[in-house]
């Protein structure tokens, strides 16, 4: 694939850890102007291949046994600091996974920007503040004279990645690496990243390397792509032949672990829990006296009823009220209006009999590493629910361990898993993990707060399919909270749509993916189709 226009070439490269070796035999080239997308799952090393361009690993412990990196001709593995800083933010430039770790939180959007101006290009005063402007514009911050003085944590997802991007233009690279540009964004905000860095890419005739394991956004941005697996180059050509015709059988699953499916409508099923004219405010402003003058109200006069075995769905951005809605139904925040669990007041209860509830009501996080503890063994965390909940006669440590190897087994991990630690497994097995901690309390409905979307598709449609199963088997209901729509239709026999603290759209999901009424709904569906 190479050509007299060929900007990056790499061949035969090697990554290793002291004596572990990680990464083998990656080779490809990108040509100026076009766009090279590295896919495959977490651990497959694409990031490891990303940082070795600009030799940003851990080194001397991080090395390269074998191989070659040239940008423009010039062979980049083992150079000097000084050749090196020529070429990183001048040369190439990098977009990081998550900005929110990659901005320094305690510095302006201008300093941070300014910063890459003086150490590149020596700019300062007027020159600088003027450039700073004119980039913020260019990745498409509204009034970006009024973001100057902001800090990270007082931007959205999406602003923040528009600022990493812009912090990676300063310098006219002519490449740009993105790794994982979108992997946290919402589908609207996702189309927009991906259409920025298309309409920068021609406005500035820049190479674009980025690295995804979605391949929607392969879909919509890339020329040619390269598959990893387990640190190996396995299959590497146009985007367009890949997706027609893909060679290798890992390239063909990754190709069909795409959610799909829909759910079949329930007949005449029974009401086990409805909500009505929920509301949550959270105070902003206080009085010298402590009385709130100003208030956010994220949740505004919601309603909605969950029956047994059915899955609903609730919709919308970051930001709609989606999680602070499910956390008022399980009583977890402050809140008005009434949450009737078969045919009981549970907003009237008192805390005790509340808390009797709380084992057939359970609830799934979306990152499991977080909210699995990495001092406890799993079959403590698992079994951390059945000591709290304990019967009138408690259980034995034989009749604990017992239960746990089941969950551990109905889950589809090994039943001496519990004897391990979080750290210890994958991302899709500390999400079975999290899963059979809510399941061991044998609970009717269990809220599920986007338990998919840090996992890779392939994953995805493992845990997805578990807990299509673990319904039927056990006729569980689900509230399932996501902004992945192609997960939505998969799993969900009804879909709330939520935006701005309202429901604006809610009916069958089929109605809802066919017949959208709404505007934000319509938005919503054109944008999961990149």
């Amino acid at each position: 694939m190479s050509s007299k226009n060929e900007l990056l070439k790499i061949e035969n490269l090697a990554v290793s850890f002291g004596d572990k070796n990680i990464v083998s035999g990656v080779s490809f080239s990108l040509d100026k102007g076009q766009t090279l997308a590295i896919v495959g799952e977490s651990g497959a090393g694409k990031s490891l291949v990303a940082l070795s361009i600009l030799q940003l690993l851990p080194y001397p412990h991080a090395h390269h046994p074998a191989g070659e990196i040239y940008i423009d001709g010039l062979q980049l593995v083992g150079k000097e600091a000084a050749v090196l800083e020529t070429i990183r933010g001048n040369k190439v430039g990098m977009i990081f996974q998550e900005p929110m770790t990659s901005l320094n939180p305690l510095h302006t959007v201008q300093k941070q920007i300014a910063e890459t101006l003086l150490i590149h290009k020596g700019l300062t005063g007027k020159a600088s503040h003027a450039r700073i402007i004119e980039l913020l514009d260019l990745v498409g911050i509204e009034a970006p004279e009024t973001r100057l003085a902001s800090y990270p944590h007082e931007l959205s997802g999406g602003q923040r990645q528009r600022v990493m991007i812009a912090m990676a233009l300063a310098n006219e690279p002519e490449l740009l690496i993105a790794d994982e540009p979108t992997t946290a964004l919402d589908v609207t905000i996702q189309r927009q990243i991906l259409d920025l860095l298309k309409s920068l890419q021609k406005r500035l005739n820049m190479a674009v390397l980025i690295i995804t394991h979605d391949l929607h956004v392969v879909k919509h941005i890339a020329d040619s792509v390269l598959v990893m697996h387990d640190g190996k180059s396995i299959e590497y050509s146009s985007k367009n032949a890949l997706f027609s015709n893909p060679k290798h059988e890992y390239t063909k699953l990754l190709l069909n672990a795409e959610p799909a499916g829909e759910m079949t409508e329930l007949t005449a099923p029974q009401l086990i829990l409805s909500a009505a004219n929920i509301n949550v405010s959270y105070p902003l402003k206080k009085n010298f006296w402590g009385k709130t003058t100003r208030s956010l109200q994220a949740v505004k006069n919601v309603s909605l009823q969950i029956h047994q075995s059915e899955t609903v769905a609730i919709v919308g951005e970051s930001g709609s009220g989606k999680s602070t809605l499910a956390q008022a139904i399980l009583q977890l925040n402050k809140s008005t209006g009434d949450v009737v669990y078969l045919g009981e007041k549970i907003n009237a209860i008192k805390h005790n009999e509340l808390q009797k509830l709380r084992k057939k009501l359970q609830i799934v996080f979306q990152d499991p590493f977080a909210s699995l503890s990495p001092r406890m063994s799993v079959r403590d965390i698992i079994a951390e629910g059945l000591q709290v909940h304990q019967p009138k006669k408690p259980l034995s440590s034989q009749e604990i361990d017992a239960q746990v190897e089941q969950v551990l087994q109905r889950v589809g991990l090994e039943k001496d898993s519990g004897l391990r630690y979080p750290h210890e497994f994958s991302g899709g097995q500390r999400q079975r993990i999290s899963i059979a901690r809510a399941l061991i309390l044998k609970p009717q409905l269990i809220v599920l707060d986007e338990p998919t979307s840090a996992l890779d598709r392939s994953i995805q449609k493992q845990i997805l399919a578990l807990l299509i199963s673990l319904q039927k088997e056990l006729g569980l209901s689900y509230l399932f909270i996501s902004h992945d729509l192609s997960v939505v239709r998969t799993i969900s026999h009804r879909v709330l749509v939520m935006y701005n603290g309202e429901i604006v759209e809610q009916g069958t999901t089929k109605k809802i993916f066919a017949q959208p009424r709404h505007e934000y709904t319509k938005i919503l569906l054109l944008s999961s189709v990149l």
